[in-house]
């Protein structure tokens, strides 16, 4: 009769290693469609004459949500594999032997020992397939949320490419100016950080070129208006200039010919509709901008 039961526990034990399957979610995210967009932004980037803070946002966060997905795609991959294997050996182990328990060629204490063992084993393997269930529905849901990423990029790629005639009229009203002199600085830059300097004390300094900069650094079209010492977060009187400032780019920034001003984790772009938008965590107080304001101009 023990011997019955113990064999019946075993085959509801093997039966919890049987994964469910997980409820049909959508497609993989596909790393080659993000690489097309990634490539998309690239051209719009030159169209508009600046990096688009709202699709470079938009690929960090595909980026990121890719990785994850594809990070917990592993994961549950190899904890499945370990599960098959804890099944197999179960049933290769198979019940204990009532003939056995009470033989005299064996230890009955040893045999007990080995049954409560297994119970321990037992639980602690529930505990596994349970772990596991639960990364199967992350698992999905990293899938959803990476596929909902590209697609809102591919949505504002979209929504880009069909401004292209409006920003080809405000790219006229302002031309096109190289950059010259010893600083490497386009002249609209150059009046831009006049007028600021002008307006707004600047105890902590400002950076403008970067030679070799991919970006507006490396062509003389931005400026870092340093808000406290470098690498600490503004606060008090200096976070108060740094909004100051912020407010009074966004109120003259036509008159100026600011493209985007990025501040606090947020960015103002006039090209994509104006208004702060959220950006995603880039890893510090420099970063993510909370020491200084980034303008940007045409």
């Amino acid at each position: 009769m023990k011997t019955g039961r113990f064999a019946l526990f075993v085959v509801l034990l093997v039966g919890l290693f049987v994964l469910p399957s997980p409820p049909a979610a959508s497609a993989d995210p596909s790393p080659a469609q993000l690489r097309k967009l990634t490539r998309d932004a690239a051209r719009l980037n030159e169209l508009y004459r600046g990096q688009i803070q709202s699709l470079e946002e938009l690929r960090i966060q595909a980026k990121r949500a890719l990785d994850n997905s594809d990070g917990l795609q592993k994961r549950l991959d190899a904890a499945k594999a370990e599960v098959r294997t804890i099944a197999q050996t179960t049933y290769i182990a198979g019940p204990i032997d009532g003939m056995q328990l009470f033989s005299l060629k064996v230890e009955p204490h040893a045999l007990l020992g080995q049954a409560a063992n297994l119970g321990h084993m037992a639980e602690e393997r529930v505990h596994k397939v349970k772990r596991v269930e639960k990364m199967i529905q992350d698992a999905r849901q990293a899938k959803l949320a990476a596929n909902d990423k590209i697609k809102k990029m591919e949505q504002e790629v979209r929504t880009l490419q069909g401004k292209r005639r409006e920003m080809e009229r405000l790219l006229a009203k302002y031309g096109f100016q190289q950059p010259g002199g010893a600083e490497g600085l386009t002249q609209r830059m150059i009046s831009v950080r006049a007028a600021v300097m002008q307006n707004f004390p600047m105890p902590y300094g400002v950076g403008c070129l970067r030679r070799g900069d991919p970006g507006e650094h490396g062509k003389g079209r931005a400026c870092d208006f340093m808000i406290s010492s470098g690498g600490t977060v503004a606060g008090g009187s200096d976070a108060a200039r740094g909004d100051a400032l912020a407010a009074w780019l966004i109120q003259n920034g036509s008159r100026l010919g600011v493209m985007y001003i990025i501040w606090k984790q947020r960015y103002y772009d006039i090209r994509s509709g104006g208004g702060w938008d959220p950006m995603s965590d880039r890893g510090g107080p420099t970063a993510n901008h909370y020491d200084h304001v980034h303008v940007s101009v045409f």
